[in-house]
């Protein structure tokens, strides 16, 4: 049985109003990713994409060499964010809008709710610590949720909507923060079943499965083990020092290799047919957050395909329907953290989890 991948995708590749205003005219993602420089000897930076050059997902032939790539890969369907902030508010929405009107490309697809409010950095030292609020998640009630739901239902009508054993699949990030969920997730199934839709199969982002039976007894039928980031919480007391003080005084990023990183990145619970394993192929937030981002130096393809083969292990024994893994990410560049061709590795990353999943199902 093939692994089902589901890589997640950011649809911010275009310019809209609210970038427009917080940002400058024509502002997208791009802009954090070419104007990126090295801060340390080692530091690779910026990441140039190849194939795809800097794209605008307003174009459907970008959208279609995606999914070209990503079937290439071995990638089972994208998981586009979804960004509802309450009161019909969407932002981004017009890419995958017109991947459901269009019908193209002919590519599974299912949703992650985002669903956390948005804030501009205000790195000035006299306010340390201080954000200015750009706009808020808000949670408004059960006419609220119906309103989200119809928004996305010609969406979980398409028949290249994700399901599994049946149901509609659809994660929820930030499932602990939202105290109404109980009722969300209530109103949706409903929603879902007199849509002759059936049910949903809700899963929620949990940061090293220490919710995880909180989160099923709330209702979710699964958890996505959000563990990439794990390794600092794995390091020793003086390294975390080191690394506070670095970061602090001399304006440099916290440091980890790749290779080191991802003996952390799956927790033993990812066998459980109930959670999900999160495989991640490189990582480097300074495009957004300069010195106070992280970075997994020396990431290469070969240590990704060993992380790959690992998760794809860990599920094998599920059943078919749950043998998924998460792929984070299609397309984050400003995180350094896609798998879309670059200059440095071409296709290297593509080719790596097709090897992973060949080597491992065969």
């Amino acid at each position: 049985m093939k692994p089902r991948i589901l890589a997640l995708y950011l649809p911010q590749y275009h310019p809209f109003t609210e970038n427009d205003e917080w940002w400058g005219k024509g502002f997208t993602e791009w802009t954090n990713v070419a104007r990126a420089r090295r801060l340390f000897l080692g530091h690779d930076q910026p990441h140039i994409p190849a194939d795809l050059g800097f794209y605008d997902l307003r174009i459907p032939e970008v959208r279609e060499e995606q999914a070209k790539l990503a079937r290439e890969a071995g990638i089972e369907g994208f998981c586009y964010y979804d960004y509802w902030f309450g009161d019909g508010k969407r932002l981004m929405e017009r890419p995958f809008n017109e991947v459901v009107s269009s019908g193209k490309p002919d590519f599974p697809f299912c949703l992650a709710w985002a669903n956390h409010s948005w804030y501009k950095k205000l790195w000035d030292p006299k306010q340390p610590g201080k954000d200015k609020l750009l706009i808020e998640q808000q949670y408004l009630g059960e006419k609220d949720y119906e309103a989200h739901f119809n928004a996305l239902l010609p969406a979980f009508r398409d028949k290249r909507y994700v399901r599994v054993n049946g149901k509609l699949f659809y994660i929820i990030y930030d499932a602990l923060g939202f105290k109404d969920i109980r009722t969300f997730m209530k109103v949706w199934r409903v929603l879902a079943k007199e849509n002759g839709l059936g049910d949903f199969y809700f899963v929620a982002s949990d940061f090293n499965c220490e919710h995880r039976q909180q989160l099923i007894d709330m209702g979710f039928d699964a958890t996505h083990n959000v563990d990439h980031l794990n390794i600092y919480h794995k390091a020793p007391v003086w390294k975390k020092a080191l690394l506070t003080i670095g970061r602090k005084y001399l304006h440099i990023p916290m440091i980890y290799k790749y290779r080191d990183a991802i003996k952390y990145m799956l927790h033993p619970d990812c066998r459980e047919s109930n959670v999900i394993p999160v495989i991640v192929p490189n990582w480097d937030h300074t495009p957004r957050s300069g010195a106070r981002g992280l970075v997994m130096t020396d990431a290469k393809p070969k240590y990704f395909k060993k992380l790959a083969k690992k998760a794809i292990d860990m599920v094998k024994d599920k059943p078919d329907e749950e043998q998924l893994i998460i792929l984070k990410s299609w397309n984050e560049w400003g995180e350094g953290n896609y798998m879309e061709p670059d200059l440095e590795f071409g296709h290297g990353y593509i080719n790596a989890l097709a090897e992973a999943i060949n080597e491992s199902t065969r």
